[in-house]
């Protein structure tokens, strides 16, 4: 299946565990979020291969002398399908992919995508949509087959006596199901409302707008130290062994993570926020000119980077995870 990373949407060159690069290490300059950055929705359609059993849900209750709404017996129509488990798999790493390329946003799945990371993402989620349509195909090219064999062995796959083929919606009907769909937009400033409201509405809307811009700052900012957090205690997991014990694996992705930090924090940090360039930049001494082969084979250079990464996360502020 296929994996996304934010190193191939940023395009920052080969993987670091060879030879490290010296990161730009000048401070920020930051511009208005509304400049800066766009918003974008992207909503990802899937059949569930689901469907409640109203009758079983009946026989349910009955036999357990349990009332009405208490439980609900749901059905998993296709059984063990290596292709759809495929399908599922694939949307799921997108959906992973676009939560590592923006920020958040909104509490309704909206996020925030810098202008600067647009082309690059535009590209990817296009080539990401035609790959659906290469995971779709191989599902639906076993669908009917897959369906007749439910059918044919419904009593060892689990169905038994719940099996119904009205249940299965047609090749065509489940093709319409899968979707990912993307939408772009500005990010609104408090002062572009165009409703006739009178001033003093149009005050108040402005100030609950403010308001909540305020709040979506706060968002982006925690948004960033939690990633930080995550990528960077990975790595430190991944380093927590001496010399005379079971060495651990250190993976090439975990150690590129962390060296795609010191580049997306700065270009995340729209609000231009001290305590995120401070961090960025610890991060950046603490890297550079360390590869992943020095920390697997010098124990007394992994101690003192694990000890160093150790006081960057106990650095970071009190978040609200």
């Amino acid at each position: 299946m296929s994996v996304f990373s934010l190193n191939s949407l940023l395009n920052t060159g080969a993987s670091t565990n060879g030879a490290s690069n010296t990161h730009n290490m000048k401070p920020i300059s930051a511009p208005s979020i509304a400049s800066a950055a766009m918003l974008v929705e992207v909503v990802i359609k899937r059949w569930s291969a689901q469907k409640r059993d109203k009758d079983a849900t009946a026989r349910m209750l009955q036999q357990n002398n349990a009332t009405k709404g208490a439980a609900k017996v749901d059905k998993y129509l296709m059984g063990e399908c290596p292709e759809l488990k495929e399908l599922n798999s694939f949307l799921n790493s997108v959906r992973t992919f676009v939560y590592s390329a923006t920020l958040p946003w909104t509490d309704t799945g909206i996020r925030l995508l810098t202008t600067t990371h647009h082309a690059k993402f535009h590209g990817r989620i296009t080539a990401i949509q035609q790959e659906l349509g290469t995971y779709l195909d191989a599902f639906l090219g076993v669908y009917e087959w897959r369906l007749n064999e439910v059918e044919a062995q419904r009593a060892d796959l689990g169905l038994g006596a719940m099996f119904r083929r009205d249940d299965y919606p047609t090749p065509d009907e489940v093709r319409s199901k899968f979707a990912i769909k993307v939408t772009y937009m500005p990010v609104p400033e408090a002062g572009d409302w165009r409703v006739d409201i009178g001033t003093e509405g149009s005050n108040a809307l402005k100030e609950h707008y403010e308001d909540y811009f305020t709040s979506r700052e706060e968002l982006l900012r925690q948004d960033i130290y939690k990633k930080f957090a995550e990528k960077v205690e990975r790595l430190i997991n991944s380093m927590d062994w001496t010399q005379g014990e079971k060495a651990k694996r250190m993976y090439n992705t975990t150690f590129d993570a962390v060296h795609e930090l010191i580049d997306t924090m700065q270009d995340f940090n729209l609000t231009g926020d001290a305590g995120i360039e401070t961090l960025r930049q610890q991060l950046a001494a603490v890297m550079d000119g360390v590869t992943l082969d020095a920390l697997k084979n010098d124990h007394a250079l992994r101690a003192e980077k694990k000890r160093q990464l150790e006081n960057t996360i106990n650095s970071l502020p009190g978040l609200h995870w």
